[in-house]
Order: C-alpha cells, then sequence, then structure tokens
C-alpha cells in the first residue's frame, strides 16, 4: 500500500490514527476534572454541629461517600463559620466511626444516600498520575519516527536505523575503467602492476608464501588521478570495488563510524578478493591526540576500527585496501607501519609529455579542428592536473557548443586556458587615467620580465578585467622546472615589482594596485631566505614560520626555534632582497624607457597584447646574454 502516489513509501499506521488519540485524551482529560458546580453555597461544618442540626430536626438529607457526609438542611440556617446563611453542608465523618449516626438519622426522618465515590476518585488520581508518563511515552515515539524519516528518507523503524548504522558504501561492481584510461601516471601504474597479478593468481603468491601488502597509499596533489588509479586497478584485475569516503564514517552519533568500518570489511571479506578504496583517508586518520582536548571523539574510534581490521587480515582473504589522499604529513604514524599502509605511491603533476598524453584522452570523443595542436595546449598549461585538463578540454567544447559550431577550435582552447588561468571576463567602467595607470602597471611587469634573462617566457597582457583582478601579465615556462634556481627567483622578484616600479618612475606616484604584487615578493622572498638560505647573512639554516594548524598538524603549538636576534635578521634580509629587486626593476625601466611608452599605447590601443605583438613593441633581444647593467 502506497501514500501520494510514491512507490514503496508505506504507511505504518491509519492516517486517523492520531486523530483519535488526541480525542480519546481530550475526554480523558474533561472526564477526569469535571466537577458539578455547585447551584448554592455550601460550607464545610463540625461533626458535633452536624449532630446537633439532626437533634433539632434541621436536616433533610445527607448523601454518605466514605467518611465525608454532605447534606441538605429544610431551611437556611446561619452555618458559615462568620455566620453566613446556607442550605447545604458537608462535614467528615470521624475514623473511628459513630455507631448512633445512622439509628439518629432513621429517628429524625433524614433521607440517606451512599454512592461509591471514593472508588471513583481513587481511579482517577491513579489516571492522572499515569497521564505524564503516557505524554513522555508519546513525545518520544515522536522524536523517533522524526529522527527515521531523516535517516532513512521514510518513516521507518528499527531496520532503517540498522541501515544507518551500516556503510553507505557503493554497490560492489567490477569497474569499466583500466589502464588504458589512466595517462600520464607511468610509475604509478608500474608500482601497482603487481598487485593485479596477485588479484588475479592469488594462488601463485601463494604457494610461495608470498603475501601481498594489505594497504596501498596513493599520495598526490587533488586532481593527479587518485581515485581514478584505484579504480582502473580493480577494473584490470576484474575484482569488486568497493569505494567510499573517509568522511562518511563520521556521523554526529558516536559509534556510527566503527560499526561501518566493520560492515565494510565484512563485506569485502565475503566477496574476496576485492578492493577497497577510502577516498580522503586524512578526515579520519589523523594522527591520534591532537587537537585542543586531546579527548577519545567519533574519528579516533573510526581510526582505531580500520586499523583494527586491516591488523586481522590473515593474509589469504584477498582483500587489499587502497587510500587517497593529498595530506600524508599528518595521517598517523600507526597507518604507515608494515602491514598496513606500508606502500606509498606517489602521483605527481604531469610533465608536457604526459600532457599531451592526457588530452589526447580526453579529446577522443572531441570533434577537434584543423588547427588544434595538442603539443601547443600542453606547453601552455604547466602545473595543470589531469582534473584541470578534463575541465580545460569540457569548457573548450562549451564554448563552441555555445557558438553552434560542430568542431572545437584552438581558439577555444585558448579562451578555456585564460579563463581557467586568470577568471572570467567582467565588464567594468573604468575611467581613462585609470585605465593609463593600469597599462603602465601591467607594461612594467611584461617589460621587465621581457629582458631579464631567467625570467619566463611571455604568453599575454591584457588590461581586461578578468576575475578578481584589473589587468593580468601571463608568463609560461619554457621547460619544466623540478628546482628553482636563484638567480630565476631574483629575476622573478624584479618582475613582481616591474609594474610598482613602472608606476613610480612614468607617473610619479603609488596606487593600491600592486597589493597583490607586494604580498606574492614577499612570500617568495620570505621562502628565499628562511627556508632556501639564499641570504649571505642568514646563511643556510631554517628559520621557516610554522605552517602547521594546531588541529590539522602533530602539535597544539609550535615552539619557535629561533632567537628575536634571528627573526630581526630574517626581516632585514628579505627587505634587502626586495630592494635589490626593486632596484633591479628600475633600471631596466629607465634603460628601456622609449619601449615603455610604445608598450603603454599599444595595451591602451589593444587591450591584449599576445607575444608576437609585445616582440614587435619592444623589439629583439638575447634572452641568454649576460646580466643587464646594474643587476648583481
Amino acid at each position: 500500500m502506497t501514500m501520494n502516489g510514491e512507490p514503496g513509501k508505506q504507511q505504518k499506521y491509519p492516517q486517523w490514527a492520531p486523530y483519535v488519540l488526541i480525542a480519546i485524551l481530550m475526554a480523558f482529560v474533561y472526564l477526569a476534572f469535571q466537577q458539578a458546580p455547585p447551584l448554592e453555597p455550601s460550607y464545610e461544618i463540625p461533626y458535633s454541629q452536624f449532630k446537633e442540626l439532626i437533634l433539632k430536626g434541621s436536616v433533610d438529607e445527607i448523601q454518605l461517600s466514605g467518611d465525608i457526609a454532605e447534606g441538605k438542611l429544610r431551611s437556611t440556617e446561619a452555618i458559615g463559620p462568620q455566620g453566613e446563611t446556607a442550605q447545604r453542608f458537608s462535614t467528615r465523618i470521624p475514623p473511628f466511626g459513630d455507631e448512633t449516626l445512622l439509628p439518629l438519622l432513621e429517628a429524625q426522618g433524614v433521607e440517606v444516600r451512599v454512592s461509591g465515590e471514593t472508588g471513583k476518585r481513587g481511579a482517577i488520581a491513579i489516571l492522572l498520575s499515569m497521564l505524564p508518563w503516557l505524554f513522555l511515552i508519546l513525545f518520544f515515539y515522536w522524536v523517533f519516527q522524526r529522527t527515521s524519516r531523516a535517516l532513512g528518507g521514510r518513516v521507518g523503524g528499527p531496520e532503517e536505523l540498522k541501515k544507518f548504522l551500516e556503510t553507505p558504501a557503493r554497490k560492489a561492481e567490477v569497474p569499466e575503467v583500466t589502464f588504458a584510461d589512466v595517462a600520464g601516471q607511468d610509475s604509478a601504474k608500474r608500482e601497482v602492476t603487481e598487485v593485479v597479478e596477485f588479484l588475479r593468481h592469488p594462488e601463485t603468491f601463494l604457494e610461495l608464501g608470498a603475501e601481498m601488502p594489505h594497504g596501498i597509499l596513493l599520495m598526490g596533489a587533488p586532481g593527479t588521478g587518485k581515485t581514478l588509479l584505484a579504480r582502473a586497478l580493480a577494473g584490470e584485475a576484474g575484482v569488486p570495488f568497493y569505494s567510499i569516503s573517509g568522511s562518511e564514517f563520521i556521523e554526529v552519533f558516536v559509534g556510527v563510524g566503527a560499526s561501518r568500518v566493520r560492515h565494510l570489511f565484512e563485506s569485502a571479506k565475503k566477496n574476496a578478493p576485492s578492493i577497497v578504496f577510502v577516498d580522503e583517508l586524512d578526515s579520519v586518520g589523523r594522527t591520534r591526540g591532537t587537537g585542543l582536548g586531546g579527548g577519545h571523539d567519533e574519528r579516533e574510534q573510526t581510526l582505531n576500527q580500520i586499523l583494527a581490521e586491516m591488523d586481522g587480515f590473515s593474509g589469504h582473504e584477498a582483500v587489499i585496501v587502497l587510500a587517497a589522499t593529498n595530506r600524508p604529513d599528518v595521517l598517523d604514524p600507526a597507518l604507515l607501519r608494515p602491514g598496513r599502509f606500508d606502500r606509498h605511491v606517489v602521483l605527481d603533476l604531469p610533465d608536457r609529455g604526459d600532457r599531451v598524453a592526457i588530452l589526447k584522452v580526453h579529446t577522443r570523443n572531441v570533434p577537434l579542428g584543423s588547427d588544434v595542436d595538442l603539443d601547443g595546449i600542453a606547453t601552455g598549461t604547466p602545473g595543470f592536473s589531469g582534473a584541470d585538463i578534463k575541465n580545460l578540454v569540457n569548457e573548450a567544447a562549451m564554448l563552441a557548443a555555445r557558438e553552434k559550431r560542430n568542431e572545437v577550435l584552438m581558439r577555444d582552447f585558448e579562451e578555456a586556458r585564460d579563463k581557467l588561468l586568470l577568471g572570467t571576463v567582467r565588464t567594468l567602467a573604468i575611467q581613462p587615467e585609470e585605465q593609463h595607470r593600469l597599462a603602465v602597471h601591467e607594461a612594467g611587469h611584461t617589460l621587465v620580465a621581457y629582458f631579464l634573462p631567467y625570467a619566463d617566457s611571455l604568453y599575454k597582457v591584457t588590461i581586461i578585467p578578468r576575475g578578481h583582478a584589473l589587468g593580468v601579465t601571463q608568463q609560461l615556462p619554457e621547460e619544466e622546472r623540478h628546482t628553482l634556481p636563484e638567480e630565476y627567483l631574483r629575476d622573478r622578484l624584479a618582475v613582481i615589482l616591474g609594474g610598482r616600479t613602472a608606476e613610480k618612475e612614468l607617473l610619479g606616484t603609488l596606487s593600491s594596485g600592486a597589493d597583490d604584487d607586494i604580498q606574492q615578493a614577499t612570500t617568495l622572498a620570505r621562502a628565499m631566505v628562511a627556508r632556501w638560505g639564499m641570504s649571505e647573512d642568514i646563511g643556510p639554516v631554517d628559520l621557516r614560520e610554522s605552517e602547521e594548524h594546531p588541529f590539522l598538524g602533530r602539535e597544539i603549538a609550535q615552539p619557535r626555534r629561533y632567537s628575536e636576534h634571528s627573526a630581526e635578521a630574517v626581516d632585514h634580509a628579505i627587505q634587502t632582497l626586495l630592494r635589490e629587486a626593486e632596484q633591479r626593476a628600475r633600471t631596466v625601466i629607465r634603460d628601456h624607457k622609449a619601449e615603455l611608452e610604445r608598450l603603454v599605447n599599444a595595451l591602451k590601443e589593444e587591450e591584449s597584447l599576445h607575444r608576437e605583438q609585445i616582440e614587435q613593441c619592444l623589439g629583439p633581444v638575447d634572452r641568454h646574454r649576460s646580466l643587464v647593467a646594474g643587476s648583481d
């Protein structure tokens, strides 16, 4: 039976049941508290006065109810405590009784009635005492029903609560993804290839007494393909794949996480060989005992249960646990010891060749124009992860669809890249004076980057507002860098401060437009001094500030490992680096002031300039010549 046309939503009780229950309660309260209103005044009198009234023949009738006697006089008399006159009265009969009362009443001709009010009032008292408990039971039943609806999405009972305590793992199935769908992670695929062989033919390993690692930890930046590699591993081996996020173990109710862990591993063992994949492991696997208070919270219970389950593997169940995280530094050491997640696979950001392979995978079903150059796109997307490249292809396809074209062109990819790197174009009403200052600022960045030998090559400069920036100078490295040389970093500082310096040289004043530039330059200079030892005065000493958060790291407060004198020396070295970079930028701008003014005019006219247009404005330059005059 269904209600409101929703299949499967069964009604546990009739619709009219709550209304009947309310009606019964109202009737019960009415009967319990109903008292007949007196028709005329009535006073309670002493028993001795009651006997006197009987002897005088003033009593007309009387009703006995236990030890209470209520009566009516033949006429109105003064019976009140203050002499009030009334015809009705009541009195209390002594508990030891009075044997002369009934004969006296019979002698005076008084009408006597006896009622069972005592039993009735006693029953009412019992029912009234039970009424609060009844309301309490009804209240808890109502709370239980609402909780069941919230947890199960429909009216439920113990079965719904049981489902809530079980893991919300995805249905176990063999993924269709294989290693052919994973591009750009060849080293990571080699690391897990032997796991595929073990899952396909476990008897070969077991005959030699070999055991595969129970846990494999996939580490890498967001978007590098950790989840995809885990699915591809299961698809390549052809085994069931159980996936769940670490945050799904944590609920508001204590003990739910540990219960879900037990259920997840029980299901995996029943369907062995299988793979259990826990995404975002750092949400439950952080170092125990951290944070304020250090209590035994729900997260720690869940982590303890995961450790216990992984220890409980006998080695012959062919269940492999994969986990992914981008914060391996905060994981509990017990997770990383041999016997648990003892194999660590690092997924790096793809280099140019890997980006070409990833582009080929994501453009398999995309109709490309004849001018599309995947090598050029890969060159122009340094630092992009696999997820970024997938998003780039999708944005380009959406741009082509918006213009009602049946193929994606190279300009779609370029516009999509600018949108992802620089932000969406904004429409702002910029005054001519502000536009001129903006052009000077961006031209300063461009000029310094163009003439300094170790700076990255220019790709584009624009004064069209994008994202949060009013103008952008974009550089693209010509080759992949895995380390940053000191000469490159010093040129980088000069380029960052080039916009501010150009404003000072051409306009004579500064503006707030250099806010982000100053922040970037200070951060880079601090890293050069305090982390990389690129200051002669400081030397190779680690004086970096703590980057740990008390709720993420291993300590509530990082102790300061250097003195106030060292901190002052670091600040002085940072200022020295920044002033040297500013002086180098000023030297370049003064030596090429005519080219700078030409570039400013071109920017104001065109609003966006690409590399070829920049070269036409600034002329040829030898990128590998020695440092310009005035530099170190």
